[in-house]
This record gives C-alpha cells, sequence and structure tokens, in this order.
C-alpha cells in the first residue's frame, strides 16, 4: 500500500518530532513523552505511524530525504565539478549540525534506522564518485581511481557521521567535511590551466 502524502498538519508534527530527535535522540522516548511534548494525542501519532518503532523509522527516513533533497540543491548551483563536491560536502556538514551525539547512536542502535543510514552512506560514496568522474571528465581533475578514492570518501563520511572522527580528533562535523574536501580536490586536482601535478615538466 503507497503511504499517502502527510496533511500540513502531520507535516508539521513531523518537523517537530525530528527537531527532538536531533536534539536528544528517540530509544528512550515513548509515544506518551512524544504526544506531552507536541500538546497532540496518541491517536494523531498513530496516524503518522501504528507504533513507535515506525514513527521513529519514518521520522529519521524524513531526515534523510528532507537532507538529501536540500544537499542536491545546493550541488545544483554549482558551476564545475569541483565545486559541486565542494558544496555537496559542506551541505553534509550543515545537514549533520544538529544532530546529537544521542541521536547518531540511537540511528545506529535501532536496526531499521541504522539500515537506513548505510544506505545513505553508500549513496553518498557513489555520489561523490559520480563527482570524481565528472571532474575528470572535464579536465579538472587527474584520472585517478575514482572507485577506490569514493569508497575511502565514503568510509570517510561514515566515521564521520558516527561521531568517530569528532571522538578521535575534537573537531566538529563541519571541521571534518570541510578537511575531506580539501584532502579531495587538493589530492585529485589537475592544477593551473589543467596541469597534472604528478607529470613532470617539459623539458625535464
Amino acid at each position: 500500500m503507497t503511504r499517502r502524502n502527510p496533511t500540513a498538519r502531520q507535516a508539521a508534527l513531523l518537523e517537530e518530532l525530528l527537531g527532538i530527535f536531533l536534539a536528544e535522540g528517540f530509544a528512550d522516548v515513548t509515544l506518551d513523552d512524544f504526544a506531552g511534548r507536541l500538546r497532540c494525542s496518541k491517536s494523531t501519532l498513530y496516524a503518522l505511524a501504528p507504533s513507535k518503532e515506525q514513527l521513529s523509522a519514518r521520522v529519521v527516513g524524513h531526515f534523510f530525504r528532507g537532507a538529501t533533497e536540500r544537499i542536491e540543491k545546493r550541488v545544483a548551483l554549482a558551476v564545475d565539478a569541483r565545486d559541486r563536491i565542494a558544496r555537496y560536502l559542506d551541505g553534509c556538514a550543515t545537514e549533520l549540525g544538529p544532530a546529537s551525539p544521542r541521536f547518531v547512536a540511537d540511528v545506529s542502535a535501532f536496526a531499521p534506522t541504522r539500515a537506513m543510514y548505510q544506505r545513505n552512506a553508500k549513496a553518498a560514496a557513489a555520489r561523490i564518485r559520480g563527482l570524481i568522474l565528472d571532474g575528470v571528465a572535464e579536465g579538472l581533475f587527474r584520472d585517478v581511481h575514482a572507485h577506490l578514492v569514493a569508497e575511502m570518501a565514503g568510509w570517510l563520511i561514515e566515521g564521520i557521521q558516527q561521531g568517530v572522527l569528532a571522538e578521535r580528533t575534537g573537531e566538529s562535523d563541519g571541521v571534518a567535511f570541510a578537511a575531506l574536501a580539501d584532502l579531495l580536490l587538493v589530492g585529485i586536482n589537475r592544477g593551473p590551466g589543467g596541469i597534472d601535478p604528478a607529470e613532470p615538466a617539459a623539458g625535464l
């Protein structure tokens, strides 16, 4: 059965629930707690999903879908592949900014949301791979092993999203994504005028 689009009231509730999820997590919160915080009845929440587990999955899915849409709108404004990668990673940092460590932990601990996260991480690696190939085609990047570079970028994105890098380095997600952008763009950039820095200069 295809889920109907939410009403305006339900869409507003999903946004309010998402705010709670991002700030406080969701594993230890009951439907009664949610209803009290949102000043609505439990039946109103049941109209969104028939159980707390399914409601949690719906809200987390709403987060990933919204984040993806907003990131891609940023990317659509880019002038070239280099700019697309920078905008994509900056968008990831912006979207994950409000996510508390508790939210990240709860997403990882609950099988349905963990599966969503894993699909999102794979999609991010695939997107980076495509952007790198675009840059090679545009003559902006060296013809590197795009699949290998994308997989390494995917691992780093996963480490950022899971809070591993923040725990080990003490840096924010925004700083981590900026560093990843530098690592990618400097490492595969052909340099001024399309010159491959790995190629020797003529006559040397």
